[in-house]
């Protein structure tokens, strides 16, 4: 390995690394109580140094988002249908997915879905928020499709975030009361996936 690519290697590893201590303090003490200080403490750097890599906290959270919403995102649209031609099917196919991703990331989903962007920053172009749209947009494109395989006339905006409200409801439960005495978890994501899904028929 040459000097420039284990340098650009190095780059990469502080610039992980910087990212995952902002994410661990950001879910333990809150965006708004963690500064830039902080997180150079947390990963024994100065604050200038993290400077070099995010221009500010707000900076730092998109990334975080943005980068966890693409890789989710990526993973929804390599979802093999296979011979799978059913709507219904399909769509509960991705929900689970989508919920499974987050369930193996909770620290992420706390921080992508427990704090709201627009409140923090108003007026910065949040970039993450570009592929949650289309992560929606996605949902309710499956959800048109099932509407128009059941022959219902429904509200699309309506259904879609019912669904979306189901499984989101279920993350957030599993995340945030992880000690409660849930019956076994894939029953219970099956069932209300199902139950979203069939809702739609």
């Amino acid at each position: 390995m040459g000097v420039a690519e284990r340098r650009a290697r190095e780059k990469e590893e502080l610039r992980l690394e910087i990212l995952q201590a902002a994410r661990e303090l950001f879910v333990k003490e809150g965006f708004a109580n963690v500064s830039m200080r902080r997180i150079a403490e947390r990963i024994e750097y100065s604050p200038t140094t993290i400077y070099l890599y995010f221009q500010d906290k707000a900076g730092l959270l998109d990334c975080i988002v943005e980068e966890r919403l693409q890789e989710l995102a990526n993973q929804l649209r390599d979802l093999d249908p296979g011979p799978i031609v059913d709507p219904f099917e399909s769509l509960r196919i991705g929900l689970r997915k989508y919920v499974d991703y987050w369930i193996e990331h909770p620290q992420d989903f706390r921080v992508a879905y427990m704090s709201d962007l627009r409140e923090l920053d108003p007026e910065r172009p949040w970039r993450c928020q570009i592929l949650a749209k289309e992560l929606f947009d996605r949902l309710r494109d499956n959800v048109r499709k099932c509407i128009e395989a059941s022959g219902k006339t429904s509200d699309l905006e309506l259904a879609s975030q019912s669904v979306w409200a189901s499984v989101y409801g279920i993350i957030s439960l599993l995340v945030m009361k992880p000690s409660f005495p849930w019956v076994d978890q894939d029953q219970l994501i099956d069932s209300v996936v199902n139950t979203a899904v069939n809702g739609l028929h």
